[in-house]
């Protein structure tokens, strides 16, 4: 299933160009979303089929007619992967002649929850004169409480898929203020269930900013893959339902200014755009 939270934070699922309400088919409380997104997480399997009874009779919209929100609006955490593909490994240290820029090295870092918008949202530069980069990447939200949990294992704790862009302002500060100022975590359109992906390590991932398509790959090319890098986390610290974990960026990285376009698109999993502008006045 492709679910969405959608206007005022509705529950709602996307099929073909429909999206279908089904805030009714749970407690869903749109004043403690995050909550509700957890709980709805735990018991979606025992309620799947009442889901799919409960559409022949739900509101509908066009797809074109609302406003997606951040499928995942407040997680405790967002874990994030550096340097997880290996042309983007040797990018990063042609840039910065660097061999330790690996993610065998650098483990992982955090993101700001704060740092999240949606579909259709705009990414704010906090510095014009500072240049920040654009990251296309895969990203999955965890359904169960996690710790030590083996790579083979994995799956079972992954509750769906989503696009996150990676927002990062270039320079010598540590990468979780580089890459945490409000609104560097786009991610959309939606959650699409484990099952509906299949095989998360075997997607095309694709960003345009405006009409030029700068980064094009395929999530089997990662370092780490998605269960690996689950493994690698959860092995450092417990991963709470709700939590974000993104799975790094491949080559192609460049900059973005005010007035570009950003388009993501992941395969099986969906696409979405947001805009860029700068922070308060420019300077």
């Amino acid at each position: 299933m492709r679910l969405t939270l959608f206007n005022d934070f509705s529950l709602g699922i996307v099929k073909d160009e429909v999206v279908y309400d089904i805030t009714g088919v749970t407690d869903w409380d749109k004043n403690n979303v995050q909550s509700s997104l957890v709980t709805f997480m735990q018991i979606y399997p025992e309620i799947k089929d009442k889901i799919n009874n409960f559409l022949t009779t739900a509101y509908t919209y066009t797809l074109s007619e609302v406003t997606l929100r951040p499928p995942v609006p407040n997680p405790t955490k967002i874990i994030a992967a550096p340097v997880n593909y290996s042309l983007h490994q040797d990018e990063m240290n042609e840039q910065f002649q660097n061999a330790e820029y690996t993610i065998e090295n650098l483990g992982f870092f955090l993101k700001a929850p704060s740092s999240i918008i949606g579909p259709e949202e705009t990414i704010k530069l906090p510095f014009p004169e500072r240049r920040t980069d654009h990251e296309a990447e895969l990203a999955f939200v965890v359904s169960k409480r996690a710790k030590d949990v083996l790579a083979s294992e994995a799956h079972n704790y992954i509750f769906g898929y989503f696009g996150l862009m990676d927002i990062v302002v270039r320079g010598k500060e540590d990468r979780p203020w580089r890459k945490s100022f409000d609104t560097f975590t786009p991610i959309g359109p939606w959650i699409v269930t484990s099952d509906e992906v299949e095989n998360p390590n075997e997607l095309g991932v694709d960003l345009w900013v405006n009409e030029e398509k700068r980064q094009s790959a395929n999530t089997k090319d990662l370092i780490y893959d998605c269960y690996k890098f689950f493994e690698e986390a959860s092995s450092v610290m417990t991963l709470e339902p709700g939590d974000i974990v993104t799975t790094g960026t491949p080559d192609g990285v460049g900059p973005i200014t005010k007035g570009d376009q950003v388009c993501l698109k992941i395969e099986r999993v969906g696409e979405f755009k947001v805009y860029v502008d700068y922070k308060g006045k420019e300077k």
